[in-house]
């Protein structure tokens, strides 16, 4: 018996009825020999932690687009934070935390820079839409190893695919990383928010705070307590009703209050003509295209999904230089 045959044999004896065993996989699209140290999932986990598009996360933007400051959340640091939540919630479960982990890291891979400002400006461009949860299993079935995929588990893409807010994920697994995304970017968005001087915490409404807590540590730690106690040998992911209807409410205010707030949604406008100007230009200059991408359409995929491809890919920071690049005009030198 090998290290992950070992694993897997733990797994039997010691996780929820529940949970999803890494024995029991659906599987991949194309077969693998199975590694002989690490179970399916933990597989899974390690290769989107060591994708690109992982990588790429760290200089894309949460709710503040392009921040000045060290402490402001990234689209990386949020992912760690699901990640970490998502954990800690599985583990007192008893649940698959390898299955968990990889979810939740692989979760937002599809992000556009500019977080949702950039995903609803490609939205409207794209023929076929676009949707960042979609795009995400894109990512690791298509886009990722030049044109091959992670050729990860159904679980994991399962759970990546529906951790949006309409979603039903397959797996318990993949229902906690479905709550803790929401539990995690409501309070870091509060943290973030008052940092940016656009509320105090005193200003969040009492109906909410009385019951989840008056800190982001209060708040993060009765939601995680509430989840737990309420589907502690249970087959399902459920939260008490008064607890979520907290939440949701809260949601509904940061939403009205911070993620539609002027300051907050200032670069709008420019980050829709910088996202419009690059699709334009490479739409029409497909030769200007990186070879993997060129490959896609020489596989039969349509030139609008390749360009939107593309573009959701980029960083920030890289679609600002590229603007730049080929928009503004450079100083003449000798």
């Amino acid at each position: 018996m090998n290290i992950r045959e070992t694993a897997e044999l733990w797994e039997e004896q010691y996780l929820s009825p529940y949970a999803s065993l890494s024995r029991n996989t659906r599987g991949r699209d194309r077969e693998e020999e199975p590694c002989d140290i690490r179970p399916a999932y933990q597989r899974d986990r390690d290769r989107i932690l060591h994708s690109k598009s992982f990588r790429r996360l760290k200089h894309k933007t949460q709710v503040f687009l392009a921040p000045e400051g060290d402490h402001y959340r990234t689209r990386l640091t949020h992912t760690l934070e699901v990640s970490q939540i998502a954990r800690t919630i599985a583990r007192a479960l008893r649940l698959n935390e390898n299955l968990t982990e990889a979810i939740a890291l692989g979760h937002d891979l599809g992000h556009t820079p500019f977080g949702h400002s950039g995903e609803r400006v490609l939205n409207n461009i794209c023929q076929d839409g676009f949707a960042h949860y979609r795009q995400s299993v894109r990512v690791v079935e298509v886009l990722e190893k030049d044109g091959r995929g992670l050729n990860l588990t159904w679980e994991v893409r399962d759970g990546i695919l529906n951790h949006r807010t309409s979603g039903h994920p397959s797996t318990l697994e993949g229902w906690v990383v479905r709550f803790s995304d929401k539990i995690a970017y409501i309070n870091h968005d509060i943290d973030d928010a008052i940092r940016a001087r656009l509320l105090k915490e005193e200003e969040l409404p009492r109906q909410y705070t009385d019951v989840l807590g008056c800190s982001v540590r209060e708040r993060l730690n009765t939601l995680i307590h509430d989840i737990i106690l309420n589907s502690l040998d249970k087959p399902e992911i459920s939260m008490s009703p008064g607890m979520e209807e907290a939440m949701q409410g809260l949601r509904s205010w940061m939403f009205e209050h911070v993620y539609t707030n002027p300051v907050a949604k200032a670069e709008d406008g420019r980050v829709a003509k910088l996202i419009t100007e690059l699709y334009d230009y490479y739409y029409i200059h497909l030769n200007e295209l990186p070879p993997e991408y060129r490959r896609l359409m020489e596989n039969g995929e349509k030139r609008e999904r390749v360009v939107c491809d593309y573009i959701a890919g980029m960083s920030d920071s890289y679609a600002i230089d590229t603007f730049e690049e080929l928009f503004v005009p450079k100083a003449w030198k000798v």
